[in-house]
């Protein structure tokens, strides 16, 4: 198989001819085509006809939420209205160009809408007039800030890093999700709000067509795909499910309403043509929250705002990009990752629930229960006022469901070169193995062509790190200075003191894969993720499940260019790990054999205290380093990965 542009995770049983790329996606149904843009006048619900979620006045709907969902949710909107409101100093917003920090003012801006949300669910519940003094303390302070978005993406604006210029509003993913905050109160409250101020609803209003839907109409940013042929990732659909939430429920002049969603439906299409046909993200199941779930969200609401005329459901790609969570899954809350995406996650269950209904996926809706079993209250994994509201409103019929994850044994991605098997379907004894190939110039690219992941019975084995919290420097020219980017913190080799190099030119090449009932093999080429100064001329890696065995094999045939020394294949472990002759014990659950005799061991000690990496990782990683000194121009070496 020759090598793609991008890595993602494709569908499982997918026949592996399976069209990708630019070809695939020019024949694909686009949205902006569904319905001429002469006729969307016609075709969308005017906003006070639109109805998606109940309104505070549908007293059945809300009254029927009751139990432990409706306690959790008045009880903590109680606790919360008794706090002050968080403050956001200019210093504060500062912090990221001093010094390169942008977590500390992101959550005090992030207290401030969830706050809102909490209050505005409690007072639809509750529907006694309690919270909506500080519902308008909310919304107003909102609206008196300079702007909604966060210091890490201020730089788009003409003045660079600074603070925000109140005279050009731009839109990041943090100021639209503030709009669609702004936009669901408005629809849920309504006239509610009157009572406190006939103010409150122009203002909130006012702001949301101020610092959004004109800019949208005015400006194109990059994250709407229109100023490149490349792929855009999640920033798309995130920004537009929050665009088109605030135009469907608070735009009113019907040629903008009309302008708007337009533009949004030709935006999701750049988003869409991204994508192989096998659905895979190659941003990982971290970033799935906000691309696939964000894009049925988007989706959904065209859907329901057209009464099912503009339906994007039936662009095949969009399930498999659905199907992707399960594909990703290991078991409990651990995820395969590559790149930035985060090994262990709670996706959103109510997105992941109804997307399964939506495209009638069963596997999918079960995977939504079990993820909401594994969480802490009928509120979390939800987030954004919309997805909080799907929870409330569904949370009594996943919990009926059986909370049984598909877990399937096999797992192959074309479109992003990514497999993974496991010993049996169904269940996480034995070894997991996931690698892919793809390329890197990836979103959230780390350089990792070739890397691989290992599980025993559902636990980390052989890991990839992931990321450090964000930093100024982490979507900067500097990235890969930064120790998790580099292939060194990976499973792969060093050659020569050469790691990966960064770009498009560096890929995998010659993919291959099989699965059968006795073994999964993945095996490719990796050498021109180097340059040529490295001097690899083959670097051909097998990586095997042997599902009778229980047991996984790591080949690596190589030719050099010139006598290169030494050879390292690194090897990246949460565990604490004993080495023998010719061998490793890791935690004393699983041990790897290989020639000691050629290979000598060194351990490294990795202190990790990133509040991103310890909670998952805790306080120390591992990095073996099998070490040939003296390599011939061509080898071969071989490991294998038991059971201890």
């Amino acid at each position: 198989m020759s090598s793609i542009a991008r890595r993602t995770f494709t569908a499982a049983g997918l026949a592996a001819g399976l069209a990708t790329g630019a070809a695939s996606a020019a024949s694909r149904r686009r949205l902006a085509g569904v319905v001429p843009p002469e006729a969307l006048a016609e075709v969308l619900l005017p906003a006070k006809e639109l109805t998606y979620f109940p309104r505070v006045t549908d007293r059945a709907a809300w009254n029927a939420i009751g139990g432990e969902a409706r306690t959790a949710l008045i009880g903590a909107a109680e606790t919360e209205s008794k706090a002050p409101w968080t403050q956001l100093p200019a210093s504060l917003f500062l912090e990221y160009k001093r010094n390169g920090n942008r977590s500390r003012f992101e959550a005090q801006r992030r207290r401030r809408r969830d706050r809102l949300t909490l209050l505005v669910l409690a007072e639809c519940c509750e529907n006694q007039g309690r919270f909506l003094d500080d519902i308008a303390n909310g919304l107003w302070l909102i609206s008196e800030e300079t702007w909604w978005g966060v210091p890490a993406h201020i730089g788009v604006q003409k003045i660079g890093v600074d603070l925000p210029d109140p005279s050009e509003q731009i839109i990041d993913l943090f100021a639209a999700d503030t709009g669609s905050v702004f936009a669901w109160t408005d629809y849920l409250l309504g006239e509610r709000l009157d009572t406190v101020s006939s103010l409150l609803r122009p203002r909130l209003r006012a702001e949301v067509t101020r610092r959004l839907l004109d800019p949208y109409l005015a400006r194109d940013f990059s994250w709407m795909g229109f100023s490149s042929p490349r792929p855009v990732n999640n920033w798309n659909p995130w920004i537009n499910s929050n665009i088109i939430t605030c135009t469907l429920l608070v735009e009113t002049v019907a040629a903008r309403r009309v302008a708007l969603v337009h533009k949004i439906l030709r935006s999701l299409d750049r988003f869409i043509e991204g994508y192989a046909d096998d659905g895979g993200c190659d941003e990982g199941p971290g970033y799935w929250g906000h691309a696939a779930a964000s894009l049925y969200e988007c989706l959904d609401l065209l859907h329901a705002a057209s009464k099912g005329k503009i339906d994007g459901f039936e662009i095949p790609v969009v399930a498999e990009m659905g199907r992707y969570i399960y594909r990703a899954h290991i078991a409990g809350d651990w995820y395969t990752n590559f790149a930035d995406a985060a090994p262990r996650l709670h996706p959103a269950w109510p997105v992941v629930y109804r997307y399964g209904m939506r495209i009638g996926d069963e596997r999918l809706q079960r995977h939504a229960a079990y993820v909401l079993s594994l969480s802490s209250g009928a509120r979390a994994g939800t987030g954004s006022t919309a997805r909080s509201l799907m929870g409330l409103l569904d949370y009594e019929e996943v919990r009926k469901l059986p909370a049984t994850p598909p877990l399937l044994r096999d797992v192959w991605l074309p479109g992003v070169q990514v497999m993974a098997a496991r010993v049996k379907e169904g269940a996480a004894n034995g070894f997991y193995l996931a690698a892919q190939g793809g390329h890197n110039a990836e979103s959230h690219n780390h350089n990792d062509v070739g890397n691989f992941i290992v599980y025993l019975d559902g636990k980390p084995l052989l890991i990839d790190v992931g990321v450090e919290s964000y930093t100024s420097k982490t979507f900067s020219s500097r990235r890969y200075e930064i120790w998790t980017m580099q292939s060194a913190y990976h499973n792969l080799p060093t050659i020569g003191g050469a790691q990966q190099q960064a770009g498009r030119e560096y890929e995998a090449a010659a993919v291959e894969y099989k699965a059968t009932d006795e073994a999964a093999e993945y095996a490719l080429d990796i050498h021109r993720a180097w340059d040529a100064n490295a001097g690899v001329k083959r670097w051909r890696r097998t990586l095997r499940l042997d599902r009778r065995a229980n047991r996984v094999s790591i080949a690596e045939d190589y030719a050099l260019a010139r006598p290169t020394a030494p050879i390292e294949l690194n090897l990246m472990t949460p565990h604490p790990v004993t080495a023998g002759a010719g061998e490793i014990l890791f935690a004393k659950a699983a041990r790897l054999r290989f020639d000691g005799a050629r290979l000598r061991t060194q351990i490294d000690e990795i202190a990790v205290n990133d509040e991103r990496l310890t909670p998952v990782w805790g306080a120390r990683l591992y990095r073996v380093r099998l070490v040939d000194a003296s390599p011939a121009l061509t080898g071969r070496f071989e490991l294998s990965l038991e059971t201890a």
